[in-house]
């Protein structure tokens, strides 16, 4: 039975990831490097050549885009088209086509140091690397959530309530004419309230 009284300790918070934490602040860094960088560019040239270089960046990136995105709808019906249910083989084109779009994404927002990152994402060794490393790092979390039951995930989500208070408990009904071993004789009340 609660009273509403506090208690003699305080609620611990849920600690936040290192993503939560570290992302706006790359964020801000990652835009005064742009910025700083397109001033610096800007003054050892002119304004002009900064502008064709961002017009060049965002023609590069949406041709690669564009590219990539009709690589994977060809590879799509490809696939679709196939008769017999078998998993299609694998070909050695249809690698790479969301780090393509990911690199086109890149050279199309303004910045150079995004459009270095573009332009590294669009060779072929480096999509490699970073696909399999992706690939790894999926399959680690992939083994780490599977450890739990997914009742287990959505009893956590329930009882942790955003506050940090933890609610526990189990709903035991008496009613009467039942004992544990019986089963209901007749039909149980509406839940109304």
């Amino acid at each position: 039975m609660t009273t509403g009284a506090q208690t003699p300790y305080p609620a611990a918070r849920p600690r936040r990831s290192r993503l939560r934490t570290f992302l706006p602040l790359g964020a801000a860094a990652w835009l005064v490097l742009e910025i700083w960088l397109l001033t610096m560019v800007a003054g050892a040239s002119n304004g002009l050549v900064v502008l064709l270089l961002l017009v060049a960046g965002l023609v590069l990136g949406s041709v690669v885009v564009k590219r990539a995105g009709r690589r994977a709808f060809r590879n799509l019906t490809e696939t679709l088209q196939q008769q017999g249910g078998t998993a299609p083989e694998s070909r050695p084109n249809s690698e790479g086509n969301g780090l393509m779009m990911l690199g086109g994404l890149l050279l199309i927002i303004p910045g150079f140091v995004s459009d270095v990152l573009g332009l590294v994402l669009l060779v072929p060794p480096v999509q490699r690397a970073v696909s399999r490393y992706a690939e790894r790092t999926f399959e680690r979390k992939l083994r780490e959530a599977a450890q739990g039951s997914l009742g287990d995930a959505f009893r956590q989500a329930r009882i942790h309530r955003p506050d940090g208070k933890v609610v526990q408990g189990e709903v035991v009904r008496d009613e009467p004419g039942h004992t544990s071993g019986d089963t209901p004789q007749g039909p149980r009340p509406p839940l109304t309230r």
